[in-house]
């Protein structure tokens, strides 16, 4: 093996001779390469630059400069890695933006050709139609590409049924660092330079490889030296998977499909624990499932402190253990009877089950489970827990007994942590609490990770079963292998990359698995004075910036709320990892400089609609939208702000003084800001010009309806309430207040008013006044203060405000008793009306209403919608829910300057369409101001609030 270049300073020229020999983006920006410093792993490498090539001709240029400069080239995924095989000091290729096509489907062969960059639930749509998918499935499967699939030898649930990633890939073509291109697979003609070198290879080493590999369906770790043997057919794509980059560049693949049944069912199995799971996962692999997954108590019970309003495991059978089985047919009856089978087949051995077969309560279920990775890395008051000994397998026959002992080993070295995995493989999945931010918990760290190895190997096991060694366990693989594996890894290797320039320092001669931890070697330089609580990361901002740890659910396309804007620009930057990331080399110094003043955090954050989706849609919770707050509060500290600040930041200050004027002069001020004075208003207000400034009601509600603290209506049989009047429903649309009173006076409520104009503060807390918003929330909560303290139910209808009151106040204003009686005393309307659905049901007058509902995303992340769509269906009201995630206006964020663009893509993604296709007599429900006022802007038809809709259900005519 020659001597290996060594790698060049001058990064100016490397940058300028890429960019004149790619095509597609090239970056060596300090953002970029903060962002792609980590992956899901605990590793950290900051990475020389960024080449995102559009096609395979753009991959070899690249390849080409990096091997005249010496530079190590890292061929990357969607970055979910968590071996951390996907960072390194190398010039990263991207392949997700460009090089992420389905080229060919072929049914009748069963295969289809792909790019690397193809993001795999991509090729399953595109398979689907043929009643054909792709085997391996990744609980990251909406994000993680083929690429990196083959890189690490990917697994996933249906590893029972389908294998591993290896035994699904037919061909490959691959660049060599050395610019050879190599077409490879069965039926390929295997001859030249590579083949001949591994073909002696496999001649001397055949009988090692027979000897010590493992005979284990998840044996990941290591090269696959066993492909190279006669009786594997000297496979060199097959060889090629679950090499990480070390040895060559994927430019396309031709992969395996297998039929997929059309239905299928879910059999879950309860144990008294996981143990006793594990024990009878062998007699369930006899009946042929498609999965057979496990769960642990602590997973559950995480999931449940991380999201109380989490309903799917409720509906787990008893248990502290927990079996997934997966059945198929053609039939749901068919499939259900498969399911039944498995549970006649487990009574004997008690466990407790259910069997659903309805997709929504599946994908409910499922979901726990593909979670799992992020839920069980936070404990509620804070505590963190780390991959790194993440998914040993062994033998599924062996699995309950490893089980057993792993616990004993955790135990051992005073460790905790909650499992789950693919438990018909033997394949054990588990975040540990380590202390990587110590010398002495990294010891402790090292010391288990090679305890944890030895008892793997011990029961015929994998260190790894799925996600590959990288940095975590490829230091380790001399404890599963002998040494003339270990030199014949090298050599294997060295075949391809005799310049040890791909990857270099994972699997053979590989880094310390204690070096580059990203907790240690990113230590906080910034002073952690936070200005919120940051109640669940124990009062540190820097505790809340490692709360990411890279599983990406922010990088799909579709479902849920979160990224929007990474969703409408693609940019990693505008992903809440990508955010995430930088914050925390903000806060590290050591890339991103500046601290408070970094320009590449600002350039982040500017693009964050505050929606908070992350803090519902994420697995760990992470809350990118308070780390806005803090971080506008510490950049603008004792600082001219932007102007948008003072006019849509303070917007209740003005509306308030608005309220005073005549209703005439209110009408004269909607007619200036159609005309010139608007254009002015805007400009100097930040605001974008292609916006409306939204009519301001000729009367605000609280104007018109005194307050009726001790009044009572003619029938107030439910006692008192006071109604929120917040300041976008009170000044911009008091018709949807009339109607709520109107409800719930007809359902015997006495509706009562503060005394004075009350708000939650939001508008100063998004843009980071937070002392500002302190004040005024304080006012406010002292304001309502006798109706918290009697009980009275308070009730909002603006859900971003509702939401401030139940979550963000005990963040401004920790340790006030008010804010925790906010917190418990606040009500939706839907939350109050869905306590009368027969009366409500009984009531109704208009039959046979239909609805569009756009869900507001502060109601998605703090409040949840179940309450509105039971209400919807007391009322007879036909409701499809939308899946649109943030309409795009999101408060500020629409109207401020330069944000125009970017608000109205996120809301032609889902909603807009949505809406324009509806029949003209569906109501458009749009609960949140902000949703409604981006449906009237985009000029669609007039949106509602359930409260109207409730009112015209119920027959009523509201009078202000």
């Amino acid at each position: 093996m020659s001597t290996p270049h060594p790698i060049s300073s001058d990064t100016a020229d490397l940058h300028a001779d890429l960019a004149k020999a790619v095509r597609g983006p090239v970056r060596f920006d300090t953002a970029t390469r903060a962002m792609y410093s980590a992956d899901a792993s605990n590793y950290r490498r900051v990475p020389i630059g960024l080449v995102t090539p559009l096609d395979p001709d753009d991959v070899e240029a690249a390849v080409s400069v990096c091997s005249t400069h010496g530079v190590p080239v890292l061929p990357r995924g969607a970055g979910t890695s968590i071996a951390g095989q996907a960072v390194n000091t190398a010039v990263v290729l991207d392949f997700t933006k460009h090089l992420n096509r389905v080229l060919e489907i072929d049914p009748e062969a069963r295969t289809a050709r792909v790019q690397p960059g193809l993001v795999l639930d991509a090729l399953r749509d595109a398979a689907r139609p043929h009643g054909l998918t792709f085997g391996p499935d990744p609980s990251t499967h909406n994000r993680c590409t083929l690429g990196g699939m083959i890189g690490n030898n990917a697994c996933g649930s249906h590893s029972v049924a389908w294998g591993k990633t290896v035994e699904n890939v037919h061909a490959l073509d691959v660049l060599t660092y050395r610019g050879e291109y190599l077409q490879l697979g069965r039926g390929v003609p295997a001859t030249g330079r590579v083949p001949d070198a591994l073909r002696k290879l496999a001649e001397r080493a055949g009988d090692g490889v027979r000897a010590s590999f493992p005979d284990l369906t998840r044996r990941v770790s290591g090269y696959n030296l066993d492909q190279l043997l006669p009786e594997n057919g000297f496979d060199l794509a097959r060889a090629v998977v679950g090499t990480e980059g070390t040895c060559v560049t994927v430019l396309e693949a031709t992969v395996r499909l297998v039929e997929s049944p059309p239905v299928r069912a879910l059999a879950v199995l309860g144990f008294p624990d996981a143990y006793l799971a594990a024990d009878h996962v062998t007699v369930v692999r006899d009946l042929g499932p498609l999965t057979i997954e496990g769960m642990d108590a602590g997973l559950i019970a995480a999931l449940r402190a991380h999201n109380p309003a989490e309903t799917a495991s409720r509906t787990l059978p008893e248990g502290g253990g927990w079996l997934y089985v997966e059945t198929g047919g053609a039939t749901r009856a068919e499939a259900e009877a498969a399911a039944h089978a498995v549970v006649t087949a487990m009574k004997p051995y008690g466990a407790t089950s259910v069997v659903v077969s309805d997709p929504a309560a599946m994908k409910a279920l499922w979901r726990i489970r593909e979670d799992g990775a992020g839920i069980v890395t936070r404990s509620p008051d804070g505590g963190e827990a780390w991959p790194g000994w993440e998914d040993a397998a062994v033998p599924p026959e062996r699995f309950g007994a490893y089980l057993r002992e792993f616990d004993a080993l955790l135990s051992q070295h005073r460790r905790r942590g909650a499992y789950y995995g693919h438990f018909g493989d033997g394949c054990l999945h588990i975040r540990i609490d380590f202390d990587l931010a110590s010398p002495t918990g990294i010891a402790d760290f090292r010391s288990f990770m090679e305890d944890a190895a030895d008892l793997a190997v011990a029961h015929g096991g994998s260190l790894s079963g799925e996600h590959g060694d990288g940095a975590a366990r490829a230091e380790l693989l001399p404890r599963m292998y002998p040494p003339e594996i270990i030199a014949a890894f090298e050599e294997f290797k060295g075949v391809w990359d005799p310049d040890d320039r791909m990857n270099p320092g994972r699997v053979v001669r590989p880094a310390k698995l204690d070096e580059d931890l990203r907790v240690f070697v990113g230590m906080p330089t910034l002073p952690d004075e936070p200005v919120l609580a940051f109640g669940h990361d124990r009062g540190s901002f820097t505790r809340a910036t490692r709360r990411c740890l890279g599983v990406g659910k922010c990088i799909t396309d579709h479902g849920g709320v979160m990224c929007p804007s990474y969703r409408a620009t693609g940019e990693e930057m505008h992903s809440t990892r990508g955010r995430a990331r930088l914050l925390f080399e903000m806060a590290s110094g050591e890339v991103v400089t500046g601290g408070w003043q970094s320009p590449e955090v600002a350039e982040a954050l500017d693009m964050c609609l505050s929606c908070k989706g992350c803090k519902r849609d994420c697995p760990v919770g992470v809350d990118m939208a308070a780390y806005k707050t803090e971080f506008l509060a510490q950049r603008y500290r004792r600082k001219l702000r932007p102007a948008s600040h003072y006019s849509m930041g303070a917007l209740p200050r003005w509306l308030r003084l608005v309220g005073r004027l005549p209703a005439r002069m209110v009408d004269g001020l909607n007619a200036a800001g159609r005309g010139r004075l608007g254009a002015l208003a805007k400009r100097v207000g930040g605001i974008d010009p292609q916006r409306a400034i939204p009519p301001i009601a000729r009367r605000r509600y609280t104007g018109v309806r005194r307050s009726r603290r001790h009044a009572r209506t003619a029938d107030a049989s439910r006692g008192r309430l006071l109604l929120w009047p917040d300041t976008f429903t009170n000044h911009f649309d008091p018709t949807v207040a009339a109607a709520a009173v109107a409800v719930l006076e007809r359902l015997g409520y006495a509706v009562e008013l503060p005394p004075r104009e009350v708000c939650c503060g939001l508008t100063w807390t998004s843009t980071g006044q937070v002392d500002t918003a302190r004040r005024v929330l304080r006012r406010s909560l002292r304001t309502v203060e006798p109706w918290l303290l009697e009980g009275v139910p308070v009730v909002g209808l603006e859900p971003s405000c509702t939401a401030a009151l139940r979550a963000d106040a005990a963040e401004l204003l920790p340790g006030d008793p008010l804010a925790g009686l906010a917190a418990t005393g606040v009500r939706t309307f839907a939350e109050l009306l869905a306590q009368h659905a027969d009366e409500l049901r009984d009531g109704v007058v208009t039959q046979g209403l239909r609805a569009l509902v756009q869900v507001h995303c502060h109601q998605h992340a703090e409040l949840g919608n179940d309450d509105d769509r039971a209400v919807m269906a007391a009322l007879g009201v036909e409701a499809e829910v939308l899946d649109s995630g943030c309409c795009g206006l999101a408060g500020n964020f629409g109207f401020e300057k330069g944000h125009y663009d970017v608000s109205m893509a996120c809301a032609e993604r889902v909603l807009l369409p949505a809406v324009r296709a509806a029949d003209p007599a569906v109501a458009v429900v749009a609960d949140g101001f902000s949703c409604r006022t981006q449906l009237r802007q985009a000029g669609t038809r007039e949106p509602v609030h359930l409260a109207q809709l409730a009112a015209h259900a119920l027959g009523l005519t509201p009078t202000s």
